[in-house]
């Protein structure tokens, strides 16, 4: 007999987010030995539909000149330095493909699907990228993108676009090895994607039109997905900005979910797909046209944190130079590689402050011509800390970074090197790194403005951000890498923040090891 609902304090995102914490006392019981007989396969293949290979447009770093030819180059570049394969570790049995996004124990669960308007250069219909190969299979041929219209909740932009990516998550690939957690890690995950896409769109003329609110079924119908085995994310509208009518104005990113209060006891394994079912958008009544809720201006966004007595460091940097035509952030996208072992040693102040300055404040690169406003769902929901171990011209210690200030605020005064060790589940990255960066958000707050869906949202803003830090450590040749698994309550008590404030994420910056 089907388990009743029951009233709970706590909302379903809330439940899930205390459910999957890790804890010292409990850390040990939750884990579990790895069966790689049974790993899921990292990527999809489609033997049957019409095959688009794209490899021949690596070939060379100018267009061509046919001007089809041209458009499928851009697309092929595009995917490629999003998302594509860029390095191969030679195993005997299974060779291990790195690439130009980070995933949790190499895992990437996300799989991109192509929507075609009506183009000249790619007929209409729907596509999955190969990542593979690097191709695009055709495996539905029909006109689809007035569903894509009405799944998406009639987003503005999407009447101008004839492109348009979905990402998807194919859950198991994740839960294999993190079982329910893996949800917190396939939205970090998908935000890395996120944010390599938005710069190599950039690089390629196009404009990224993020849309995270969609009516879950209808889209996952659309794309003929099994929903127990993977969902839709999200959606990237691609604008042509070589075409001036498709120079578009900004546009909402973001729709509220309900909030669920009523759920049954989920036993340990189920927890991810119901959570990701609960946070799905059902009703119609909510469109972007009707958000059902005011719109936030980024502009009025303030610095949650400021702290009376603490000393305040100014972090305000010149921008980062990606060399002529962006050249060094290509090169960058392809050598990405997160660091497997630091030195221990210092960086500089200057360094950081580039860091936080890249991923922070895009819109002083808008000289260098990348987007001044790139696409998130919520960045005031998201705040930033960062733990201090060995930065020349700054004191060790915890820091809140106040983003519109541009100022490092000191909360506490110590070296938590050997605590780091400890709350990074005994990593040495944890240990070894000059300083380690920590997302947070108050997830009351974020479920009161968006219900339960917030909870996607924060996490593929975090993964956002993570990516941006990734590249930009990379073009300063540091070594960079983000943590999934930490002790969430005890990463509070040693930043001192309140516990409403829920640790997304943890990235590691510092001197890669070169032994």
């Amino acid at each position: 007999m089907p388990q009743q609902p029951t009233s709970h304090s706590q909302s379903i995102s809330q439940h899930y987010h205390q459910r999957t914490k890790y804890h010292p006392d409990t850390l040990a019981k939750a884990s579990h030995p790895l069966d790689f007989s049974q790993q899921p396969t990292p990527a999809k293949h489609y033997p049957i539909g019409v095959q688009v290979d794209l490899r021949p447009y690596l070939e060379s770093m100018e267009a061509p000149e046919d001007p089809q030819q041209a458009q499928l180059y851009r697309l092929s570049r595009l995917l490629y330095l999003s998302y594509g394969i860029t390095g191969v570790v030679p195993f005997p049995d299974n060779p291990f493909y790195l690439r130009s996004a980070p995933s949790a124990g190499g895992l990437y669960p996300a799989e991109i699907y192509l929507l075609v308007r009506n183009h000249d250069f790619l007929p209409a219909g729907l596509y999955n990228y190969q990542v593979q190969d690097h191709g695009l299979c055709r495996f539905w041929d029909s006109y689809l993108w007035s569903d894509l219209e009405a799944a998406c909740l009639w987003h503005p932009v999407l009447p101008h676009c004839g492109l348009a990516l979905v990402i998807t998550a194919v859950f198991e690939r994740s839960a294999w090895r993190y079982r329910d957690r893996a949800y917190r890690r396939i939205f970090l995950d998908s935000g890395h994607l996120l944010g390599n896409l938005e710069l190599a769109a950039n690089l390629q003329d196009y404009r990224v039109h993020l849309i995270g609110g969609f009516e879950d079924e209808r889209l996952n119908d659309l794309l003929y997905l099994d929903e127990a085995q993977e969902g839709a994310v999200t959606v990237a509208a691609l604008a042509d900005l070589l075409d001036i009518q498709q120079n578009l104005a900004l546009a909402p990113t973001a729709l509220p979910s309900l909030s669920f209060y009523d759920y049954p006891d989920i036993p340990d394994g189920e927890l991810l797909r119901y959570c990701h079912r609960a946070t799905a958008i059902r009703s119609r009544e909510v469109t972007y046209a009707n958000p059902a809720q005011p719109e936030r201006n980024p502009s009025a966004w303030g610095d949650k944190y400021n702290f009376p007595f603490g000393l305040k460091i100014s972090v305000a940097s010149p921008p980062l130079d990606w060399g002529e035509g962006l050249r060094d952030l290509t090169q960058t996208l392809l050598r990405r590689r997160s660091t497997r072992r630091y030195s221990g040693a210092s960086i500089h102040l200057d360094e950081l402050a580039a860091l936080l300055n890249f991923t922070y404040h895009p819109e002083d690169y808008r000289d260098q011509l990348l987007e001044e406003s790139p696409d998130y769902f919520d960045l005031s929901l998201v705040e930033t800390f960062l733990a201090v171990i060995d930065v020349r011209g700054l004191e060790s210690g915890c820091y809140y970074y106040a983003v519109q200030a541009q100022e490092l605020r000191q909360i506490r005064f110590k070296n938590f090197r050997q605590e780091l060790h400890y709350l990074c589940l005994q990593q040495e990255l944890g240990r070894d790194a000059a300083v380690v960066v920590f997302h947070t958000a108050d997830l009351h707050a974020a479920i009161a403005a968006y219900g339960d869906r917030a909870y996607r949202y924060l996490h593929l803003d975090a993964g956002h951000l993570g990516q941006r830090l990734n590249l930009a450590a990379t073009q300063l040749q540091l070594g960079v890498s983000g943590i999934g698994g930490f002790f969430d309550d005890q990463v509070n008590d040693l930043l001192g923040i309140p516990v409403e404030e829920a640790v997304l994420y943890v990235t590691t910056l510092g001197q890669p090891y070169s032994g």
